[in-house]
This record gives structure tokens, C-alpha cells and sequence, in this order.
């Protein structure tokens, strides 16, 4: 397990980050959100060793973090870094006997992580000659390759077509399910949800919420319930005790003050009509990150 402890980060006398502190655990895809400028970068540089810190602990499994550690680590950087005029296998390929691969062994790794990344047709190309979203799945594969325990992508899916997303994503639930920490950034908050165990969001430096998808959902929740019955709900808004959030003829979304409320508009619904569903709703991670950076 990754464990960032407390790191402290300033450039002339302001601090941007801020007693920075979270894990990221193996086999668990873990999403790391925040605006720009927030400090993710940085925080990702911080952990590799690549920006020294101020003060604070990078830990790997309860250990201080040595340059040997790190050599198991896979880094995509937010900015691409590849050599543009060298073939896409040969590249990934070089970079897999600088981790200490073999010839031949190098050659194979490459060649089946660059089909599974759908690649495969491209393997002889240059890098600049591929397209912007074909550059980005080679530096994923440049960050993967050698197999690394610990992964650290910044905006891995930036560029990349729904397709390409799916892609991507696949490879990065393969890692995680053989017993890989999975840290990545991304602004695309709808993809983080959906694909993300746990959840680190960040705002000015500090870390604002840190936990599970489905912890920091239950922090975050309120009673708000979804009603959809015959005839018109326009009723639920007279009832003690509910905040009627949108109404459209028999469909309506509600807060309730107590669940006992919510289980009394329920019995009323089914006391004029049928009632086609009834359940809760859970905060999107956008929401969850708007409340917690105000």
C-alpha cells in the first residue's frame, strides 16, 4: 500500500500542499479529483521522488519510500514524453529493458500490452505520426510495461474517444484485479465514479474528502427519495416535514426530514394509485465534490 503522510509542499512561503495525507491501496482503483492548480501534480511528483518535499512521509507498506521502491512504480506524466521519432514497439520496448528486460522478453511485453491497448496495427509507426489519443495509449503503455505494484496516472483518459476510454479503463481493471494500487487523476468526474473503489478530492492543497465511493456517499447523503406513481405527485409538496426538489406528473423528487416521514409520503402514494417505484437517491461524485471545495 502507498501512503502519503502529512506531505507539506511550499514555493516562496505559500504552501500548496497542505499536510496532504491519503492511501492507495492494492488491487483498488483509486480517483484523484481537484481542480486545476489544486495540487494533484504535484502531489503525484511528490510520491515518485521526481519533487522533493517539504516535510511530511511517502510510505510504501509502512516503509520510508527508497529510489529501489520506486523502480516499481509506473508513472504517466499529464504532459506526453515519449521520443517522437522512435517506432511505437521499439520504444516501449527500449523502455521495458531499462527495467531491466531482456531483449526478447522486452519485445514480447511490448507488443501484447500495445494490442491490448488496440495498437497492435502500429507498432512499426513513429510516435509523432500517431494521432494525439494514439500517443496517449502508448505513455500508458510506457507507464505499464514493466509491470509495476504501483501505478500513478495524471489525466490518463485526457484525449481519448469513448472507445479508447473503455480500453483503457479495462486495462487498468486488469491491473488493479492481479493486486496493483491504481492512483489517477482525471477531470472527467462521471468516469471516476464509475470506475473508482476509493476517492481522494483536493482543493487548494488540502485533502477535503478521502474514502471509499460508497463511504463517502453515505457521508454525504441526505434523505432524498424518488416517487414515481399514477396521477399527479403535486401532493408530496403539502406534506409535513419534505422539501419537494422537482415534480413532473407522477414522478417527483423529495427530502425528507426523517426516514419515517419518507415511509409515510410512500403509504400515502400507494393510498392514491400504484406506485411504479419508490427509492433513494445517492449523491453523484459531482455533488459530493461541489459541497466539499466550497
Amino acid at each position: 500500500m502507498l501512503e502519503l503522510r502529512k506531505i507539506v509542499k511550499a514555493y516562496g512561503g505559500r504552501r500548496v500542499l497542505d499536510e496532504v495525507g491519503f492511501d492507495v491501496r492494492p488491487g483498488r482503483l483509486t480517483g484523484f479529483v481537484g481542480g486545476n492548480g489544486a495540487g494533484k501534480t504535484t502531489t503525484m511528483r511528490i510520491a515518485l521522488g521526481v519533487l522533493a518535499k517539504d516535510s511530511g512521509d511517502v510510505l510504501l507498506d509502512g516503509v520510508a519510500v527508497t529510489a529501489d521502491d520506486r523502480r516499481r512504480f509506473g508513472y504517466m506524466p499529464e504532459e506526453r514524453g515519449l521520443y517522437p521519432k522512435m517506432k511505437v514497439g521499439e520504444h516501449i520496448a527500449y523502455l521495458a529493458r531499462l527495467h531491466g528486460y531482456g531483449k526478447r522478453d522486452a519485445t514480447t511485453a511490448a507488443t501484447a500490452l500495445l494490442e491490448r491497448l488496440g495498437l497492435g496495427e502500429r507498432l512499426g509507426d513513429k510516435v509523432e505520426t500517431l494521432s494525439l489519443g494514439n500517443q496517449q495509449r502508448a505513455q500508458i503503455a510506457a507507464a505499464l510495461v514493466h509491470e509495476p505494484e504501483v501505478l500513478l496516472l495524471d489525466e490518463p483518459f485526457s484525449g481519448l474517444d469513448p472507445l479508447a476510454v473503455d480500453v483503457v479503463a479495462g486495462v487498468l481493471q486488469e491491473r488493479a484485479a492481479r493486486g496493483v494500487a491504481v492512483l489517477f487523476s482525471s477531470h472527467q468526474l462521471d468516469l471516476v465514479e464509475r470506475l473508482c473503489d476509493d476517492l481522494v478530492i483536493i482543493a487548494a492543497g488540502t485533502i477535503r474528502a478521502a474514502g471509499s465511493r460508497d463511504e463517502l456517499r453515505a457521508q454525504h447523503a441526505v434523505r432524498r427519495f424518488e416517487l414515481v406513481s399514477s396521477g399527479d405527485a403535486a401532493w408530496v409538496e403539502g406534506e409535513p416535514g419534505v422539501q419537494l426538489r422537482g415534480h413532473r406528473g407522477g414522478w417527483a423528487v423529495f427530502d425528507a426530514d426523517t426516514d419515517q416521514t419518507a415511509q409515510r409520503v410512500l403509504r400515502r402514494a400507494m393510498e392514491r394509485g400504484d406506485v411504479a417505484s419508490f427509492a433513494p437517491q445517492h449523491p453523484s461524485l459531482a455533488q459530493i465534490f461541489k459541497e466539499v471545495v466550497q
